[in-house]
């Protein structure tokens, strides 16, 4: 536990906050895929949900047609003004073919669908469905600063679980980066994104204007992306953390599909975006030899910690995967991101409308 300010506003938990917070003016955004139907995790979240109250729930579903009917019937059992925003389904498909927004697939994509439609609120929060310790005063402790004249609010918490320390990507890539290009460059970019104690939490919360205002990694990258955009939105004073305390969720392998290191691609390439958007220029290969060196005093740093509270450490194992994010450090390449909502060429209702239709499809 500590009281320390960051550049941006820190909001710390000091036993059990649950501040006031206007739920019933806001929507909550959970993203979710085949994989999370029924589990005990999400269960725990919605039953979460109900206990705060918001003015709607949206639900980004990636799932086959053939799915979707047992995600309707079991989401319409919680007690909550839920949307289910489908989003494969080929009316929506359509309208973003339509307006030249086909391209690659994948959680950020869903999350920009929801957006649109979430923003009709005064506030959105964000977060994910596979949260085991998920509680309702998260959402009010993410409202908080929105309420009270912030733009932007991020969460923040311990990735620490069975007495090992967890957020590898975090702890192994994202920090030594960022450290790597503060000793390098010098912008306020830097000093803003290297103010957030756990930059890869996908819980954050915004006012509909910052919302509508924000352009969206269609993939890995999100939670960076949507930092850069926080930085251009709300800046040092409009953004703040808030403490979650604890979490544990779903834990990755370094390699194949959907692993860490391609993961690793995705949040060098919204970091790098992120910056270049700033104005830096990035020196890549001086950044990426600073980064190895920056990887190896943290992993030293964490093994120490580990140690000091008699955690497993297996120091050789994440030096071994630094070595491969390293190959991550290298230029963003296309700008593929969606456009902000304020600019889209789609209108969010429609994507609503076709969004209830597809549902409606799937029951024939």
């Amino acid at each position: 536990m500590d009281y320390t300010q960051e550049r941006v506003a820190t909001l710390h938990d000091y036993g059990d906050a649950d501040p006031a917070a206007p739920a019933g003016r806001a929507a909550v955004v959970v993203p979710m895929t085949d994989r999370e139907y029924a589990g005990l995790a999400t269960e725990r979240v919605f039953s979460e949900l109900e206990r705060v109250g918001p003015a709607e729930v949206v639900v980004p579903l990636r799932a086959p047609a053939e799915r979707v009917p047992d995600f309707r019937d079991w989401l319409a059992d919680f007690d909550l003004d839920l949307t289910l925003l489908w989003c494969d389904g080929p009316r929506v498909e359509g309208l973003l073919a339509d307006a030249g927004l086909t391209g690659a697939r994948g959680k950020g994509r869903d999350v920009w669908l929801a957006l649109g439609v979430a923003a009709r609120q005064d506030f959105v929060v964000l977060h994910d469905a596979d949260t085991d310790t998920y509680e309702a005063r998260d959402v009010r402790k993410l409202l908080f600063p929105l309420a009270d004249g912030f733009d932007f609010s991020k969460g923040y918490y311990a990735r620490v679980e069975n007495d090992r320390l967890y957020g590898r990507l975090f702890r192994l890539f994202y920090e030594p980066l960022l450290a790597a290009l503060q000793d390098t460059h010098s912008h306020g970019v830097l000093d803003f994104l290297g103010s957030f104690r756990y930059a890869l939490a996908g819980e954050c919360g915004l006012t509909s204007e910052t919302a509508r205002g924000l352009r969206v990694q269609r993939e890995w990258g999100l939670e960076v992306g949507t930092l850069g955009e926080a930085f251009r939105l709300a800046g040092l004073d409009g953004a703040a953390q808030v403490d979650l305390g604890r979490y544990e969720h779903d834990h990755r392998a370094v390699s194949g599909p959907t692993g860490l290191s391609e993961m690793s691609e995705g949040v060098g390439a919204a970091l790098f975006r992120a910056v270049e958007d700033a104005g830096v220029d990035v020196a890549y290969d001086e950044v990426r030899e600073r980064y190895r060196e920056h990887a190896d005093r943290f992993v030293r740093a964490y093994g120490a910690d580990a140690a000091f509270n008699g955690f497993e450490y297996d120091a050789a194992g994440e030096r071994d995967q630094t070595g491969t994010y390293a190959d991550a450090v290298q230029p963003p390449g296309d700008d593929d991101r969606l456009p902000a909502w304020d600019d889209a060429p789609l209108d969010p209702d429609a994507v609503a409308a076709a969004a209830r239709a597809d549902v409606t499809a799937t029951e024939d």
